[in-house]
Order: C-alpha cells, then structure tokens, then sequence
C-alpha cells in the first residue's frame, strides 16, 4: 500500500509539474463544467433528432440518475469516508505542488466526482448511440477532464481511476434500466415510441 501511495504521488507531481502559463489557462477552463454546456445541448439534441421528444424526455431522466448517482456516490459518500486529502491540500505534499488561480478544491479527494461524472454521461450516450464516431470523442473529452484535473493538483491518479470505475458502473446500470423499460413500453403496444436500447 505505501509503494501504491508513493507511486500515486509520484504520477501526480509528474503531471502537475509539467507546467506552463498557457496549460494553466486551458486546463482552468477545461475542468470547469460550465465550459460544456454547449456539448451537453450537442447531446441532448443528437438524442431528440434520432430517437424523438418522448425518448428524450425519458433519456434525458437516465442521464440525469447516472450523473446524480456517479455524483453523490463519490462526493456525498466516498469523500467523507475515505477523508483523503487532495494533493493541494495534504499538509505534506502540498507544499510541491503547482497551483493553478489559487484553486485547491475542497478538503478530500478520493474518489474524483469529475471523473465520475463525465464516465457516466459519456458512457450511457455511447451506449446508446452505438456509434464509435461518437464514442471516441467522448472519450477523449473524458480523458481530457481528468487530465486537467491532475495538471490542477486536486486529484490523484488513483482519485480519477476510481472515480472513472463509478461512473462506468453508473451508466451500464442505468443503460440496463432503459432497455428493461423499453421492452416493457413496447410490449404494452405505445408504437408511437422507439426503442433506443437492445437488451
């Protein structure tokens, strides 16, 4: 567990120390959620154009479990659990680390609600769209999210790995109750909504 620890620390000062004034600038903005409406509307529009409002409205409630699930699982559970300190926090190693606009995060970080968060609603869109035109991009938005949030020094790497494995498992159940509700919406003969999903 300690050469875990240490090899944790020792990525995360690799990656935050590999700074510069425009990386600061452009993970800032990166790792704020703000910054993404724009791609969440993106989405929300894909899913009403191919699957129709009614779907969307259902869809648009998965979405909003996932996330919700992935975020209170890793903030409102696992945080205050764990108590790990964030690296631009910990009253030891703190003190090495690059800090970005004077933002430190809050006291704990394990696991990343970031990661978490963006997993899961990257995951169930790809999921559902079945396309890996789409499901490369948001993937590498995802990466890109939890990169930035390690060159900010508020995560760790193991933060963001656990972090990533929440809101995977988040969206694969969520997904596994969309497809059950749909076969069931079908069956009860409501043609005037497409399935989405296989089961």
């Amino acid at each position: 567990m300690e050469q875990l620890l240490s090899l944790d620390q020792h990525l995360l000062l690799a990656i935050n120390g590999c700074h510069a004034a425009w990386a600061d600038m452009f993970f800032w903005y990166v790792s704020e959620k703000w910054v993404w409406i724009p791609l969440y509307l993106l989405l929300a529009g894909l899913i009403w154009k191919r699957f129709g409002w009614k779907c969307m409205l259902l869809l648009l409630v998965g979405f909003a479990v996932a996330v919700g699930l992935s975020d209170f699982l890793t903030s409102g559970v696992m945080k205050p659990l764990f108590a790990r300190w964030r690296p631009s926090r910990d009253p030891q190693l703190g003190q090495l680390v690059h800090i970005v606009n004077d933002y430190r995060g809050g006291r704990y970080g394990f696991p990343s609600s970031h990661a978490s968060d963006t997993m899961a609603c990257a995951l169930l869109f790809s999921l559902l769209w079945k396309n890996m035109k789409a499901t490369v991009p948001l993937m590498l938005w995802v990466a890109l999210n939890c990169y930035s949030r390690m060159y900010l020094g508020v995560h760790y790497p193991t933060d963001i790995l656990v972090g990533l494995m929440i809101g995977s498992l988040m969206a694969w159940l969520v997904y596994r109750c969309l497809s059950a509700l749909f076969v069931r919406i079908l069956a009860g003969g409501d043609g005037a909504v497409s399935p989405p999903v296989r089961s």
